[in-house]
């Protein structure tokens, strides 16, 4: 099973994919969409929406985890990374991927135990569930390959076996 891992974004769209057979993940490919801030916020989703596609069209995931936006102190933060989110879920819709969510607490509480873990916590069981020393540096793909992760160890997949 392909699984794309989104960290969803207005200026960094964080991405991963997972070869999971049932019991061991493998991290096939990761990375990031980032859009100029010298552009329009419609020139930027535009740049998201197509270069998803061409993540999508080139790795063929068979379903997509996404961090759910959850709560933000900041309106002025939430509102453009609320519009990336749109943009990534009508792309995911048009390509039939099933979507499952997770909000950056369940994310910590499954990869750590710990729904409050610090980032280098969970980047600490990132490494230990991918079996590797090195991480990306970019964080949103960091978050990605988490998110990625949360779904191997969810229910939703846990269902998705059992049928």
């Amino acid at each position: 099973m392909k699984i794309l891992g989104i960290d969803p974004g207005m200026a960094i769209v964080g991405y991963a994919i997972l070869e999971f057979d049932g019991k061991k993940a493998v991290l096939t490919n990761s990375g990031s969409i980032q859009t100029s801030k010298d552009k329009s916020e419609g020139e930027r989703l535009n740049e998201i929406y197509t270069d998803l596609k061409l993540i999508i069209e080139k790795y063929n995931p068979d379903v997509c985890a996404i961090e759910k936006l959850f709560f933000f102190r900041n309106y002025t933060t939430v509102m453009p990374v609320a519009h990336a989110r749109g943009v990534i879920l009508l792309v995911l819709n048009e390509y039939n991927l099933p979507v499952f969510e997770f909000t950056p607490i369940e994310v910590k509480q499954m990869l750590t135990g710990y729904g409050r873990a610090t980032k280098k916590e969970v980047e600490q069981m990132v490494k230990i569930s991918l079996d590797t020393e090195i991480l990306p540096k970019l964080d949103d793909t960091v978050d990605a390959i988490a998110i990625a992760i949360s779904y191997t160890r969810s229910n939703a997949l846990l269902d998705a076996y059992k049928n």
